[in-house]
């Protein structure tokens, strides 16, 4: 019986699921890693010989051999790391043998789950059929940057009432569409231009602007722990990146961006929180959960609310971005950004994985329209007695949140794809990094008052702080090593 004045501990129901988390928490770093390139072949196996999609089981085949690997040298590892911390624990402890050994399997990884199956798919697009070695989106990014670049809508009225007006036999319709937010198009510019196809290719610079934005990003979080290592191999090495990258990735930069918002929100920037977060919101709707349940976190340095300066940064991108390309044609924005992803539109969208919304949709036709109504009005009504009693004060509940609601919305959807969930794995492992950051405002002292009673920053404090300087390769390293085992 706990003692008065006490709370009683916190007990696991019974099941598998305590000591599954208690073997997880006992591992080093080195465990970890081999638990997840374990993990990766494993999902790299299955997807090499049971995926439906053909794109998929060729990545399948190029990235289980660099998983393997990698979970045998760290396999190996972890065993003679445990053997020299029996015989010298000082020793063990400091060599920087392991350190070594992790970065080597993180690069084998990297480069043959990631960059390798990238390069050569890009290569075969360029030189056959390219849809047999690219994910639709790709395309559709891709064509939406040429019409742009040459003063054209990158949004089309593909049909009304379910009859299609625009005739053609050169491609699917459903590539007609253009589901995204204007600011995408940037990723499909260079593919109007004469420099060589392999080059233009938008998943080139899907995987570049995430890799430099997550290394920014991570590169301040404070200080180095080994979650911050887990939110960098995430977002370059595991599953949850090599496959979208090296077949579609559209959702790659959007993830990085709402990384970086976040990081910003827990160094209690608000106005770089804004304007990442603002960039993210220009190129799909998933940045908008993030975006709105930011607004409850978003402070100073001095633990001052910065809502307005925070709305503000968000607006300066979004409206120049958004607002004037959805006045252009409002009714071709609606069919391509909301209909056509609801599945609303005359055509269906490829977006149909056997989750729980689709399949209730598949089965009962008729439920669509109603079934997508009632879902958004409970969904908003859930989610606002939440807010109500329970706000998000923190990037770590901002991302905890957020991941709920997108977890959710993704299983529910009508038209969805397991690859969404992406979003709510880096969100989790977000929330977990950042309840294990350091937060700067405990760094300073509280605000002077001058006579008017205005807040005043202490000497040498400015809110312009050049802490944002960063030395890429220091982050490299620090970022796929960390010190704390």
């Amino acid at each position: 019986m706990a003692e008065a004045g006490t709370a009683p501990a916190h007990r696991w129901p019974p099941g598998p699921w305590p000591a599954w988390v208690a073997w997880l928490r006992s591992l080093t770093a080195v465990g970890r890693d081999a638990f997840l390139y374990g993990m990766s072949t494993a999902f790299a196996g299955v997807t090499a010989f049971a995926v439906t999609i053909p794109l998929y089981r060729e990545w399948g085949r190029l990235a289980v051999g660099p998983y393997a690997f990698g979970t045998v040298m760290m396999v190996v590892v972890a065993r003679r790391r445990a053997a020299a911390v029996r015989a010298s624990p000082a020793g063990a402890a400091t060599g920087r043998g392991w350190r070594a050994a992790r970065l080597v399997a993180f690069t084998v990884v990297l480069l043959g789950a990631t960059v390798v199956p990238l390069a050569l798919e890009v290569t075969w697009a360029s030189h056959g059929d390219a849809s047999l070695h690219v994910q639709p989106e790709v395309l559709v990014v891709e064509r939406a940057g040429i019409r742009a670049a040459h003063g054209h809508d990158p949004y089309q009225v593909v049909d009304r009432n379910g009859r299609i007006l625009i005739r053609q036999s050169a491609i699917p319709v459903y590539e007609l569409y253009y589901p995204y937010l204007p600011g995408m198009v940037v990723f499909g510019f260079s593919s109007g231009s004469k420099v060589e196809a392999r080059l233009t290719d938008a998943r080139i610079q899907f995987l570049v602007f995430t890799v430099i934005v997550a290394l920014f990003a991570l590169s301040r979080v404070r200080p180095s722990t080994d979650a911050r290592t887990r939110s960098f191999q995430a977002l370059s090495a595991l599953p949850t990146a090599a496959l979208p990258l090296a077949t579609g990735g559209d959702d790659m930069p959007v993830v990085a961006l709402m990384l970086l918002g976040l990081v910003a929100l827990q160094r209690r920037r608000p106005v770089l929180a804004g304007l990442a977060l603002g960039a993210a919101s220009t190129l799909k709707f998933t940045a908008w959960p993030v975006v709105f349940l930011a607004m409850f976190a978003a402070t100073d340095l001095h633990r001052r609310r910065a809502l307005f300066r925070y709305a503000a940064a968000v607006a300066v991108l979004v409206v120049p971005v958004v607002v004037p390309v959805a006045l252009h044609n409002p009714s071709a924005f609606v069919d391509n950004v909301i209909r056509f992803p609801l599945g609303l539109a005359g055509v269906a969208s490829p977006a149909a994985s056997a989750l729980p919304g689709h399949m209730l949709v598949s089965a009962f036709p008729g439920l669509h329209r109603p079934y997508v109504i009632a879902l958004a009005v409970v969904g908003l009504l859930v989610l606002g007695r939440y807010l109500w009693r329970h706000p998000p004060r923190d990037a770590p509940a901002v991302a905890s949140v957020t991941g709920w609601v997108m977890l959710v919305a993704i299983l529910a959807a009508p038209a969805t794809r397991v690859g969404y969930l992406l979003y709510p794995i880096n969100l989790f492992l977000w929330a977990w990094m950042f309840r294990r950051s350091d937060d700067p405002a405990d760094d300073l002292p509280p605000p002077e008052e001058d006579g008017s009673g205005a807040a005043q920053l202490p000497s040498g404090v400015s809110n312009t702080s050049t802490e944002y300087g960063v030395d890429p390769a220091a982050v490299v390293g620090e970022t796929t090593i960390p010190t704390s085992q």
